[in-house]
This record gives structure tokens, C-alpha cells and sequence, in this order.
């Protein structure tokens, strides 16, 4: 039998992780001015689907779902512009190298990742094929790009305050990367990839939740609807300072998290179109806050990249020494919203029905989680990592570090739970909406 993939072109491959977009794309804009055949590659890795030992999946449906739609998405983009996407269900060292041979692979261009399981799976794949491929990799993910930032890494600063004042003063945002205009049809390989679906993932099928906050699809084109439909149409952004502590409702904040987190959408092309906006419409405190949130979400990144791993550790970057629980019948309260506290039941119930959280839910329920609580914040965070669909692993580590006291806040602060209830859901509307019997619905 042929193998419908054996060619004798020379290829370069876009090897894709948490950059699912076409446009602002460094890599595909590198790969495509090679001139020589280009495809991309995306593996639904079996390790991010795996059992964790507290008895949740590594990614569950709900951030599943939205991974599938994305890809979905991009892989008909991508047609148009007559490039193949590949789409693995194996380990993405194995698949690359199956690949490299059959389709005679000299070049491989990717988004720089440096977190633990992401920098294991590069190394790997260019300890096998270093003699055999050149690698180009970029860091496209930030707002202020690492070259540009007035800190060497070992001199970042711990608090973000100084972080985002001298990046203000100092950086500029680079401009989005060239449009990529449609190659030869011959580009295309006889081949088409299927998506897998949360079966084929041994997932379970989940319905859209009426009350859900984020009743969006993945993929680019409707992180762009969201952006006009925020920016444009409701002019909302103008708002977003007051409203972005809400918790209820679609519009309370803008909602880019879960696009900006696999990538369908950079962090510069939301920063360019809040410009727009100032200049079209209006310059007030709020289109500032939208921005100032990108820089929060900078800085995550930053601080990972330079502490590597310690923001998988239970002291952190601190290395701070605890003593913590991990009674599993507590846990399994915490995540089943069965806890004594009604506002963290109110604010998990609506994780797990939907994947998502408002901000102010998940500053609450990681405080109560790691100190009233006293678990081990990593159990939290991994659990967050499984359902929500704006899983990012800067934002999440980082976010928990800061509240678990083993991060970047310098106060060391506690959340009263029962004050934030009164204070953000006076009424109790939230809580109502979200209660024990919303888990049967």
C-alpha cells in the first residue's frame, strides 16, 4: 500500500502547542517565506488526558471541548490557506519523528515553552532529531517581548507593581506579524486529519450550561466576535474597570482568558485593537485596566520562566516550609461545592457545570482552599488545571502561588469569605443560581 504521506519535497513543519491562530503567528510567518512545502502538526498528547492521583483527569471536557473546537477551527483556516494540519493522538516526540522521514522535514519552527512537561517533550524531540532538523523557536506568547523588557531575568522584579511601571515607561509592543498569504494548492498533503471528540478521549460529554458565564466555542474567529462584540458593538470596554469584579452574567469582563490561553488569539493583537478603541471611541481608566491585565498576565510568564520549576513546588519561589493537609474527604468537598462555606460552593459548582470561574470566585475558593483549609495548594491548582477552559499554566501556578502566600504577594493576604459574599454578591443572587441542586440539572 502507498503511503499517502511520502514525498520527496523538501518540508518545514509548524509544530503547534498554545498558539492554535493563524494570524500574529511568528512561526507560520517564518515557515512560509522558507519556499519550501509547509505543514502543521498538533498532538492531543495521551499525558494531558491522563488520571491525576486525586482522581480527576489532567484535562477534563469542559477545556477539552473548547481545545476541539479550536482545532477544528484552525484546521479549516489553514485549509484556506493550503497548508495541512496534521492532528496526532500520541506522544508528539514519537508522531515529529514518524513524520520527519516520511515527509522529508528539514525545518521546524515553534512557540518557545519553558514550563516543566512542555520543555521535557522539547528536549526530547531535539536530542532525536538534532542531526536531521534545524529548529527555530520564538517566544510569541508575551505582551512585551523578552528582548525588549528592561530587566535581565535574574534581575526581575518580585513585585508587579515594578515590573509594570518600568515596562510602561520603557517597552513598546511590537507589531503584529505579517499576514500570510495563501501558498500553491500542491502544498496541500493527500490527506486529511481527524479531530478526536471527548469519546475518543474517554471523556464525557457535557451540555452547555444556561447560567454559564462563558457560552463561547474556541478558535480565532470567535475570539475576534468577542473582541468586536466587547470593543465595538456594546462598547463595554469602557466599563470594564466597574464591572470586571462581577460574577454573574457574559458581560462583566471581556472574556479573552480562555483564547489568550491556547493561543487563538496574542496578547498583542487584543493590546493593538484597545488602541483603536482610545483613539476611535474613548481613553478612560478602563481601556487602561484591559491593558494593565495583559501586563499581569506578562508577568506570570515572566516570573516562571525565571524561577522554572519552583512554581511547582509546595514552598514556591519563596521556598517557603509549611505544614499542609491532604485529607481527601476535604478536598472532595472543596470540589464538590459541599462546604461549609456557601459562596466557595456557589463559585465550584459553576466550575465544574461550565469551566469557568470568575476572578474574584477563584481568588476566594484557592484562599479558603490553602488557608482555611490548609491543603496543599498544588492539589488546587491541578484541579483548576483539569476544568478550566482558561487553563494557562503562568497564570494558574502563578495566581496560586500569590494566594497560598508562597508567591509575589507581598502582603501575604486572607480573603474573609463571608465579607467578599456580602460585599459581591449582596442579594445572594450568585449563590442562589449556583447552588447544591444546580449539580442535578
Amino acid at each position: 500500500m502507498v503511503n499517502p504521506l511520502l514525498d520527496e519535497k523538501s518540508t518545514v513543519m509548524v509544530w503547534l502547542r498554545n498558539d492554535l491562530r493563524v494570524s500574529d503567528h511568528k512561526s507560520f510567518s517564518l515557515a512560509t517565506k522558507s519556499g519550501l512545502r509547509v505543514i502543521a502538526y498538533y498532538s492531543f498528547d495521551p499525558n494531558q488526558f491522563k488520571t491525576t492521583p486525586w482522581g480527576f483527569k489532567k484535562t477534563e471536557s469542559h477545556r477539552a471541548q473548547f481545545l476541539i473546537e479550536t482545532l477544528s477551527e484552525l484546521k479549516q483556516s489553514l485549509i484556506g490557506l493550503n497548508i495541512s494540519l496534521i492532528i496526532d493522538t500520541i506522544d508528539p516526540v514519537t508522531g515529529i519523528e514518524n513524520l520527519v522521514e516520511t515527509l522529508n522535514i528539514k525545518e521546524i519552527y515553534f512557540q518557545k515553552e519553558w514550563t516543566q512537561e512542555e520543555r521535557v517533550v522539547e528536549e526530547k524531540l531535539i536530542t532525536k532529531l538534532d542531526e536531521k532538523v534545524n529548529f527555530y523557536s520564538n517566544f510569541d506568547q508575551f505582551l512585551f517581548h523578552p528582548d525588549d523588557v528592561p530587566f535581565e531575568l535574574n534581575n526581575l522584579p518580585e513585585v508587579f507593581t515594578r515590573f509594570r511601571k518600568q515596562c510602561e515607561k520603557t517597552c513598546n509592543v511590537r507589531q503584529l506579524s505579517t499576514e500570510i498569504t495563501p501558498l500553491n494548492k500542491e502544498n496541500l498533503l493527500g490527506q486529511s486529519f481527524s479531530i478526536p471528540s471527548l469519546i475518543d478521549l474517554n471523556l464525557e460529554i457535557k451540555k452547555p450550561h444556561p447560567n454559564s458565564a462563558f457560552p463561547f466555542k474556541g478558535g480565532s474567529e470567535e475570539a475576534k466576535s468577542r473582541m468586536d462584540h466587547y470593543f465595538w458593538k456594546t462598547k463595554n470596554l469602557s466599563f470594564y474597570k466597574q464591572t470586571r469584579n462581577g460574577l454573574l452574567g457574559v458581560d462583566y469582563s471581556s472574556k479573552f482568558s480562555a483564547w489568550l490561553a491556547n493561543g487563538s488569539i496574542s496578547a498583542r493583537q487584543i493590546y493593538w485593537e484597545i488602541i483603536s478603541y482610545e483613539k476611535e471611541i474613548k481613553k478612560n481608566q478602563s481601556t487602561y485596566w484591559l491593558i494593565f491585565e495583559l501586563i499581569w498576565r506578562d508577568y506570570f510568564k515572566y516570573i516562571s520562566l525565571k524561577h522554572q520549576d519552583s512554581i511547582f513546588h509546595l514552598g514556591g519561589i519563596l521556598k517557603k516550609e509549611y505544614d499542609w493537609e491532604n485529607d481527601i474527604e476535604i478536598i472532595k468537598n472543596w470540589i464538590n461545592g459541599t462546604t461549609k462555606e456557601p459562596f466557595v460552593n456557589a463559585n465550584m459548582i459553576e466550575l465544574k457545570k461550565t469551566g469557568w470561574m470568575s476572578n474574584r470566585g477563584r481568588q476566594n475558593v484557592a484562599s479558603y482552599f490553602a488557608k482555611d483549609l490548609l491543603l496543599d495548594w498544588r492539589i488546587g491548582a491541578a484541579y483548576f488545571e483539569s476544568q478550566l477552559i482558561d487553563y494557562d499554566v503562568h497564570s494558574n501556578y502563578g495566581n496560586w502561588m500569590y494566594v497560598a502566600g508562597v508567591g509575589n504577594d507581598p502582603r501575604d493576604r486572607k480573603f474573609n469569605v463571608r465579607l467578599q459574599a456580602e460585599r459581591y454578591d449582596e442579594g445572594g443572587k450568585f449563590q442562589r443560581i449556583w447552588n447544591q441542586k444546580t449539580l442535578f440539572e
